[in-house]
């Protein structure tokens, strides 16, 4: 897709987000919203290899979301995708949809539980290893979250991927700096998360503007064929609860529903 078409996605797929998260208030509205332009990169922009006639294609590449309950973003994108029926984006949560506010791979196209934080990182290092032993030239994608990185268990998968140089493994980081209880540097400061990962002996690309899809994009491409011994990482600077009112970049906005009114005018303005 051109910088227009994507723009276009990643506006659609903002207001399904918010019309799923009406229906459906048990989903994690704000830390969805900061992962849009992640989402649409990977999925329209030509990065991932993937085939939704068959989700477990063995061609396909491996796109591991470990903050699971920050990608209801995903859901349209499956569906207009052909993963599923749209039809099912009216029924999330609902007593017999596959859809629920935490996904799990009963959803096609999710690989992995996404429940429990700080194991997404570790899983995915397992399968790029898989991958490389078997002479797969497929890529391994993981996104989480920088609160998520408080886990001890991303630092041992850190170290594991840099040993084992994992050059088909590649991290982004949705960097919105705002855990459940608060901002991050309050909790456990990341300090400069790129040198921090270089220490740890990961190819780390310049952060870029999370909400600008073509910056996505084109820093994903190049980071996809980048030829290195290293495992690689891209930081992407995002708003928790983009475009929300009350909800962009407030402290507790991981535990916070707008009110309906809201988001319905929200919805009508932006048609």
């Amino acid at each position: 897709m051109n910088q227009a078409d994507l723009q276009g996605k990643t506006h659609w797929v903002w207001r399904e987000t918010l019309a799923i998260h009406r229906r459906a208030p048990e989903t994690r509205l704000a830390s969805s919203l900061s992962t849009v332009e992640i989402f649409v990169a990977l999925y329209y922009g030509g990065v991932l290899r993937f085939n939704p006639k068959d989700p477990l294609d063995e061609q396909r590449d491996r796109c591991i979301i470990s903050k699971g309950h920050g990608s209801i973003c995903m859901y349209p994108i499956l569906a207009d995708l052909g993963y599923f029926s749209s039809e099912e984006l009216h029924r999330v949560c609902e007593t017999g949809s596959f859809l629920g506010g935490i996904p799990d791979p009963v959803i096609p196209g999710y690989e992995t539980v996404n429940g429990s934080l700080g194991h997404g990182l570790g899983v995915a290092a397992g399968i790029a290893l898989a991958l490389k032993s078997k002479g797969s030239d497929r890529s391994v994608f993981v996104i989480v979250g920088d609160g998520e990185l408080h886990e001890g268990a991303c630092w041992e998968a850190l170290m594991f991927a840099s040993h084992h140089q994992l050059d088909n493994l590649n991290l982004i980081v949705d960097n919105n700096r705002i855990s459940m209880l608060g901002y991050t540097d309050e909790i456990v400061s990341h300090g400069n998360l790129n040198l921090r990962l270089t220490a740890f002996g990961w190819d780390c690309s310049e952060e870029v503007d999370g909400h600008d899809v073509l910056a996505v994009r084109t820093a994903l491409m190049q980071q996809k064929d980048r030829v290195t011994d290293k495992p690689k990482v891209l930081i992407a600077r995002t708003l928790k609860g983009r475009g929300v009112p009350g909800l962009e970049n407030a402290p507790l906005s991981h535990i916070i529903n707008p009110k309906p009114e809201l988001i319905d005018e929200l919805l009508e303005k932006t048609r």
